[in-house]
């Protein structure tokens, strides 16, 4: 491409003012978009997601800066030194002025005072740069431009190779310029420059010269590091998110029981429990959270029934709750009643090195004489279901596992029936509960499935009951559900 000193072929003519004025005003517009979006993604250095989008769109805000410049040059038409006719002159302070925008070295962002260009005349040793070039560089006019020779002066080491291959392959081969250096200016700063360039060719088809447009890049590669950093550091958050919440679920499948279906009773002469249980997680975390069930033969011949909700989420909370429900067994095992029993997990509560509250519930069903034994921690109490109706049962007294010292747990005892269904639950599953259009609080509609309740085979069907009229994925907290089927005599 022969350059634009040479004359002896037709210049092109310049896009019509009109249509690039109507790009500029559109890039503006866009821009000014783009910096409301960023300031309000906000500028918390702790969420390495506010820190990707904000560095997002500061490169998106250099990118738009840089166009709207390059239309504004489009516009102007060519520098002086490019132009024999002299139709235009270096525009970096007048097309700043028409577009409102700062000019020189204070104007952050402004493209027009970080592109210059450049020619290097081989055959009269003429060097000629642009204004603009001269404060890229930070060399006073007065100093003149820089040869070829001396350019590399001025350049990273690392960096000279690179630009000495790129003038070679200009000079000799005749191959345009397009290539990256960085510059030490006088001032101490380091810059970024992109320059492109070609040879210019004589009559002969010899090099006569050399031409180039540099440009000052250093903001947008600051910008596109810091995309590219706050990426990693997204991404890096989110495979440790991965592995804890991996870790998290396997230890949760370790300790909660997958049983469901009957429970054989040692030395009973009546029918067995039917047992169902299952954990539901939460909708709107993919973290596990701190909740239990479990159920267990006691050494006496009585069942353990039991659910938990552990204050927080992941592996420090599913750890927390592997700790509190191996204790629950250990007490139970022991023979020590629920009331007591919950008042030993208080205590151990308080000496937990990670503080934390918990609410439970412990039941202990004694098969030969159906009775039930239960206390609660600040725990929505066992519902009772009996010939197609459903009722709560009334609750001891007991505060949450943690909050308060030397706190004692009432203790309630219920007689159950053949054909009896009792459930447990954590309380996220009835927290939110009120699905779209519908206002009847979360144990209402719990009750509500006793016909339900009444037509089931088996406890694994009450179970599913529970989680269609609840849904698989719209509690805001996860949750615990088990269901107890009361046998008959055999």
């Amino acid at each position: 491409m022969p350059s634009p000193l040479f004359a002896d072929r037709p210049h092109p003519q310049p896009p019509q003012r009109g249509a690039v004025d109507a790009l500029i005003s559109q890039t503006r517009r866009l821009r000014g978009e783009v910096d409301a979006v960023r300031r309000d993604a906000g500028a918390d250095e702790d969420d390495p997601r506010l820190r990707w989008r904000r560095a997002l769109c500061d490169l998106a805000v250099h990118q738009l800066d840089d166009l709207r410049a390059h239309l504004g040059q489009l516009r102007d038409g060519a520098p002086e030194h490019l132009t024999p006719q002299g139709v235009a002159g270096a525009h970096g302070s007048g097309a700043s002025a028409r577009d409102g925008r700062p000019s020189g070295e204070a104007a952050t962002g402004s493209l027009l005072s970080r592109v210059g260009s450049a020619e290097w005349n081989l055959l009269t040793d003429e060097v000629r740069w642009s204004d603009e070039l001269f404060a890229i560089f930070g060399r006073p006019p007065a100093a003149g431009p820089m040869s070829l020779d001396e350019l590399p002066s001025v350049v990273f080491a690392e960096d000279q190779p690179g630009l000495t291959q790129l003038v070679t392959g200009c000079l000799v081969d005749g191959k345009p310029i397009d290539g990256e250096f960085r510059v030490v200016r006088a001032d101490g700063r380091v810059r970024t420059l992109h320059m492109v360039g070609e040879p210019v060719l004589d009559g002969d088809g010899r090099t006569a010269s050399m031409w180039a447009v540099l440009r000052d890049v250093s903001e947008l590669r600051r910008s596109e590091r810091a995309v590219r950093e706050s990426g990693d550091s997204l991404r890096r958050r989110r495979e440790v998110e991965h592995a804890e919440h991996r870790a998290a679920v396997e230890l949760q499948e370790a300790v909660l029981p997958p049983w469901r279906g009957l429970l054989p009773l040692a030395g009973d002469t009546s029918a067995p429990l039917d047992l169902a249980g299952r954990y539901l997680p939460s909708a709107s975390s993919t973290r596990i959270g701190g909740d239990w069930y479990d159920a267990l033969e006691l050494p006496d011949g009585d069942v353990l029934l039991s659910v938990g909700d552990l204050t927080g989420h992941g592996v420090l909370a599913t750890s927390a709750m592997a700790m509190l429900l191996g204790a629950l067994r250990g007490l139970a095992v022991a023979g020590i009643e629920p009331g007591a029993l919950l008042g030993h997990l208080n205590r151990l509560m308080e000496s937990s090195a990670q503080p934390a509250l918990a609410g439970a519930l412990c039941c202990r069903y004694a098969p030969g004489t159906r009775t039930l034994r239960w206390a609660q921690a600040g725990h929505p109490a066992p519902l009772l279901f009996r010939d197609g109706t459903g009722c709560a049962l009334t609750a001891p007294k007991g505060v949450l596992l943690g909050a308060t010292s030397g706190s004692a747990y009432e203790q309630a005892e219920a007689r159950l029936r053949p054909g009896d269904v009792l459930l447990l639950h954590t309380d996220g599953l009835t927290r939110g509960a009120a699905g779209p259009g519908q206002d009847t609080p979360g144990t209402e509609r719990l009750l509500g499935l006793a016909p339900r309740f009444a037509r089931a085979r088996d406890a694994q069907e009450c179970v599913r009951a529970v989680v269609e009229e609840f849904g698989d994925g719209e509690r805001v907290d996860d949750a615990c559900v088990v269901v107890a089927r009361i046998g008959d005599p055999s």
